[in-house]
């Protein structure tokens, strides 16, 4: 029926009192198992609605695709508030999401995928990104908003034998709405606490019987989490825009052409970690956080994280401009489709820190802007001969440019704070002050592959699927920093290991703290990538597979800065890292019963993955921001479930649970923890001093065998339900609904050594929707997100430099709550 703007007003006046609706959580299970829009909720109540997935680039049931995977529909989405890659990890126990910015972001699935810790724009992801097909070659994207997508798919362990760029550890994909012949739209408005305010759109129709057109935008601002009481501003906000548009050409049934164009924003005052906790290190006392603090008078705003105050004095930003545009061609041609996309992507990085995390002037700069640009190219055919083989073969280009114009600056806290107490010079503020590293950075990564995957149907039941990928990898790069000071007769002269200032006692203690550096790694290097599904229908609706796959992440360069030796001159041998060697395990079962109102899908899996690329943070001066070494061997193993039932059209419950165990197999050179750096390195037969004791001698690194990887829970679960009763208000016909997620992790380590300052406790967090949704496309809803308020961290730091006992925290977000109001047409 239609809907007079007098009874939309009568509807909007009860939102609170009936608002949202619970999520389809969509892994693996029926699109039904929550309302999507009213347009849809004819089909929604159909319990035999299956995914649809174009994971092994044909489009099938999920249940029949031998591969864990998880699929999240635009409905979830909207109603979850999972309007990024990070929302998006509270529904998915395998995945995790750490940002402590845009650009130090990484995604893992099943705790693989990149090196916990700060990013190095040398390495790849293990987790590849793909939207609409195109693989994104920086993580910065899962930081943006969502728009105007249809379907999110996860794909858990090694898919380079589909996909363009080689993933080890699973893949992302992101499947945007298409133009359409048929006008439609759909708008949403959100308002909540903490000022939040999000707003998207959407427009489609055609523009001829050949050519349709979309657009989208959405916007997302909030407050900041946090509040500055240097400056009075809450920092930590929310602040994207986001367009995309698309043109559809279908001069006939057999091609489609979609060109694709999307330009996205952020401009938060953004990203600011909080003092957490002091944790002694072997330090001298003296150089500790406390005796340091104490020689300034300074005491943080509040000891207690969650107070959510802090007093960082530097310039606070997250400038990211991130873009592209795409050109997808698919041509039914002989037994299958062709398929070319051509892609240009960019990125703008403008970033201000504070990277002492103190309102004292110790470090009043640590800034690396930089510019990023890629082209792709991927053509694949994808097709069937006769009944019993299906195929998809295809070559990959990739190409990327990065140049970075990094700057490190000192202030007049920085003598004291950084330099020895017994020394002179400590005392004189005008040593470090001014102390300024120039880092000109730049980087050039070339990447062709084939690849391609047969799946031969041996029996009606019985199917044998193997594939292979031959990968080829240039990495070249340029790291020049240099260094400017004040020497002893206060005049501004280049740091450097030799030349006239070489011994000046200013010069030698500047050279402590930033010292000069140029090298220009490179790495190259050919792989071969295969692996082997063999899958089974044991019923209509049982499917069990097992798979091996051998694949390779290819090796990297460090462009962050390597370790010098006595001399000053840069240690080359770290200036490259070699390709990590993935053997992958698994064996799952996909089931639907009673009637397909129940599916329960299990997977268990094993990896060992040999030089292992890890992030190494050096607890002493000169190496302030970490670089990359290759770990021996690690290990993760684990057991996946993904439960749903739909018992009435009326209520549904889901249940997915992961249990992981993972450790260093073997790395018997790592870096040590804080409680076991900062003293003088033990030489000869010097025995280590206790952990945490100042003054005691430390060892050179550290045998970590055995222990955790960081980032990665034992357990985790999400969970939830939706009731939904049909309700007519004002004439208005529709349903009402009650729904609730929430989702629980275990204890990790976020430190890339295990330390004991820096696990973080497990926490569960609730969220809880109320809302009414009428028939022909109006839905209101409130939400509460972290319902009871709890307070957790999302990640602890210990490498805050000099390693003076500071650990800095990210709290989570608190309890956040609001109404969204969305129309379809």
């Amino acid at each position: 029926m239609s809907i007079t703007l007098a009874a939309r007003a009568s509807v909007v006046t009860l939102a609170v009192a009936l608002a949202s609706q619970s999520p389809v959580l969509a892994t693996d299970r029926d699109v039904a198992d929550a309302p999507g829009d009213t347009a849809d909720a004819e089909t929604e109540q159909q319990p035999e609605t299956v995914i649809i997935v174009s994971a092994r680039r044909r489009e099938e049931s999920s249940q029949d695709v031998p591969i864990a995977l998880s699929v999240v529909d635009v409905t979830t989405l909207d109603n979850t508030g999972s309007f990024n890659v990070s929302r998006l990890t509270q529904l998915q126990p395998s995945l995790q999401f750490y940002s402590s910015n845009p650009r130090n972001s990484a995604i893992n699935i099943r705790g693989l995928g990149a090196p916990f810790g700060l990013t190095n724009d040398g390495i790849e992801q293990g987790v590849g990104i793909y939207i609409d097909d195109v693989f994104v070659g920086r993580v910065a994207v899962a930081t943006l908003d969502f728009l105007d997508i249809a379907q999110v798919e996860t794909l858990r362990g090694p898919q380079g034998t589909l996909y363009g760029k080689n993933t080890t550890a699973g893949a992302i994909n992101i499947t945007s709405k298409e133009p359409s012949f048929d006008f439609e739209g759909r708008a949403e408005v959100t308002a909540g606490n903490l000022e939040f305010r999000q707003a998207k759109a959407s427009v489609s129709g055609p523009l001829s019987n050949t050519l349709a057109v979309r657009f989208g935008v959405a916007t997302t601002d909030r407050r900041g989490t946090i509040f500055n009481v240097s400056t009075g501003t809450h920092v930590n906000e929310l602040n994207n825009l986001g367009l995309r548009g698309s043109l559809l050409w279908k001069p006939s049934d057999s091609l489609r052409v979609t060109l694709a164009g999307d330009y996205n924003r952020q401009n938060p005052e953004c990203c600011a970690q909080i003092y957490a906790r002091y944790g002694s290190t072997q330090r001298p006392a003296n150089r500790q956080f406390p005796a340091l603090s104490a020689a300034f008078g300074y005491a943080p705003p509040s000891l207690d994280a969650f107070d959510r105050v802090t007093d960082v004095d530097a310039e606070l930003s997250a400038r990211s401009i991130l873009g592209g545009a795409s050109l997808k061609i698919e041509w039914d041609v002989g037994p299958g489709t062709l398929t070319s996309v051509s892609a240009w992507r960019f990125w703008d990085w403008t970033p201000s820190n504070d990277r002492d995390f103190t309102g004292l002037p110790i470090t009043l700069k640590v800034n690396n802007p930089s510019q990023q640009e890629q082209f792709t190219q991927e053509v694949r055919y994808a097709g069937s001969l006769g009944d019993r083989i299906d195929f998809v073969a295809g070559v990959f280009g990739f190409y990327q440019t990065i140049d970075t114009q990094g700057i490190q600056e000192q202030g007049t806290a920085a003598s004291r704070w950084l330099l020895a107490p017994t020394s002179a010079l400590a005392g004189n503020p005008a040593v470090l002050n001014g102390l300024v590293a120039n880092n000109t950075i730049g980087f050039k990564n070339t990447s062709v592959a084939a690849f391609g995957q047969l799946s031969w149907k041996v029996t009606d039941d019985l199917a044998i699927q193997p594939g292979v990928r031959i990968n080829y990898d240039k990495k070249t790069g340029s790291y020049d920093s240099v260094v400017t000071g004040t020497a002893s007769n206060g005049t501004r002269q280049l740091v450097s290991f030799n030349g006239p200032f070489a011994n000046d006692p200013w010069i030698v203690a500047q050279r402590g703290v930033l010292a000069p550096q140029f090298f220009e790694p490179e790495f190259s290097d050919w792989n071969l990538s295969y692996d082997l599904t063999l899958s089974y229908r044991i019923a209509p609706d049982i499917r069990a597979y097992a798979t091996y796959a051998r694949t390779f992440k290819t090796g990297g360069i460090n462009l962050s800065g390597v370790p010098n030796d006595a001399a000053g001159n840069p240690l080359l041998a770290a200036g490259s890292v070699k390709p990590e060697k993935v053997d992958h395990f698994e064996v799952g079962l996909k089931t639907q019963f009673w009637d397909r109102r129940a599916t329960l899908n299990l997977a268990g899996f094993w990896t060992e993955i040999r030089d292992y690329q890890a992030t190494v943070n050096n607890g002493q001066l000169g190496v302030l921001r970490g670089y990359l070494a290759n770990a021996g061997k690690v290990r993760v193993r684990g057991i996946e479930a993904d439960f749903s039932v739909r018992p009435s059209d009326r209520f549904n419950v889901y249940v997915s649970g992961a249990y992981t165990d993972h450790e260093y197999v073997r790395f018997v050179d790592a870096p040590c923890p804080p409680e076991l750096a900062g003293g003088t390195t033990v030489t000869g037969t010097q025995v280590p001093g206790a952990p945490g004791v100042p003054g005691a001698l430390s060892p050179a690194n550290c045998d970590i065998s055995g222990q955790w990887l960081p980032g990665i829970s034992n357990w985790a679960f999400s969970y939830g339900f939706e009731y939904n009763e049909p309700v007519s208000i004002f004439g208005l016909d529709g349903f009402a609904y009650a729904g609730f997620d929430g989702n629980y992790r275990s204890k990790f380590s976020s430190n890339p050594s295990r330390s004991i300052y820096t696990d973080i406790n497990g926490y569960a967090l609730s969220n809880f929707r109320l809302g009414y949704r009428t028939d022909d496309g109006l839905n209101l809803f409130a939400w509460v997100r972290n319902a009871f308020d709890v307070d957790y961290f999302e990640q602890l730091a210990a490498n805050t430099g000099g390693n003076t006992g500071l650990i800095a925290g990210q709290p989570g977000d608190p309890r956040t709550y609001g109404l969204t109001i969305a129309s379809s047409f």
